[in-house]
């Protein structure tokens, strides 16, 4: 009996192992961080840069306490090496600057990303998001490409900045820079004005992290929720589904091809690749 026990638990062990080893795959093949497979584009002497969240903590209502969180680590180093590949210098910034906080759920096996893996060795990419530069000191006319990274930290001061939201709406006026990002990133376009006060996303096609998916996660007691936000900046809403939204993606360019906004963490590679597209057909 007992030989027969440690065979049924060595089995089940190795089974697990088995699992654990191919779960990266499976995930990988329902659509969880796909490859990029389409064009890619040269952008010497180009200038991106990315903002992200300065908020490190899951926090309910009322609470100061909760998980850790940030930026979620594809959305940042999916661009940032897109960018830099195709030739761009990259510059990192936060809303309050310095060490940024990056949400540990990125790093675990089954979802990290190559790009995830190739930032922790890079130790130029470690001293950017240690001292961030934040986004009061950074002229955003100085650039080709606004990027912003999304994650639930940027739930809570994304769409809340007054500083952001006067940089958008700079760059846009002042230089030709394309604007854009994925899943709650686009929160930072949300408060954006035009000359006359109006909404700047409003009547712009523009995608984000859906209901649907925070629903499924059942984290939905976020300060903002992009689909819900976009919506009531008048954006006109658009995103994919699929049985779970984790495994959707959709990136979508506005009609006057300067804003490039993606689904989640699964669309930036694609929304880095259309930046630059625009950037290179100016």
């Amino acid at each position: 009996m007992k030989k027969k026990l440690l065979i049924l638990l060595g089995i089940l062990l190795l089974g697990a192992v088995i699992f654990a080893t191919a779960l990266p795959s499976i995930l990988k093949s329902q659509g969880l961080h796909p490859d990029y497979d389409g064009p890619s584009y040269e952008v010497p002497n180009g200038r991106a840069l990315i903002v992200t969240t300065s908020h490190g903590v899951l926090n309910k209502p009322g609470e100061t306490e909760g998980k850790a969180t940030g930026v979620f680590g594809s959305e940042l180093s999916v661009p940032y090496y897109d960018f830099q590949d195709a030739g761009m210098s990259v510059d990192v910034a936060s809303i309050k600057g310095g060490a940024i906080p990056i949400d540990p759920m990125s790093y675990k096996f089954m979802i990290i990303t190559g790009a995830d893996k190739r930032s922790r060795k890079d130790t130029k990419f470690q001293d950017q998001i240690q001292n961030s530069l934040k986004i009061d000191n950074v002229d955003f006319t100085d650039y080709d490409v606004i990027f912003l990274a999304g994650g639930w930290g940027a739930a809570y001061d994304l769409g809340q900045s007054d500083v952001l939201a006067e940089k958008i709406s700079q760059a846009y006026f002042e230089s030709d820079a394309v604007i854009g990002g994925v899943c709650h990133g686009p929160l930072g376009l949300v408060k954006a004005k035009d000359k006359d006060g109006n909404l700047l996303i409003a009547g712009r096609k523009m995608s984000g992290v859906t209901d649907k998916q925070i629903d499924e996660l059942k984290i939905n007691f976020t300060p903002l929720h992009p689909e819900s936000a976009l919506r009531e900046a008048g954006a006109k809403f658009e995103a994919s589904t699929a049985k779970k939204d984790l495994f959707a993606t959709h990136t979508v360019v506005d009609d006057e091809g300067r804003f490039v906004t993606g689904q989640n963490q699964n669309s930036g590679h694609v929304t880095a690749h259309e930046m630059m597209r625009l950037v290179t057909e100016r």
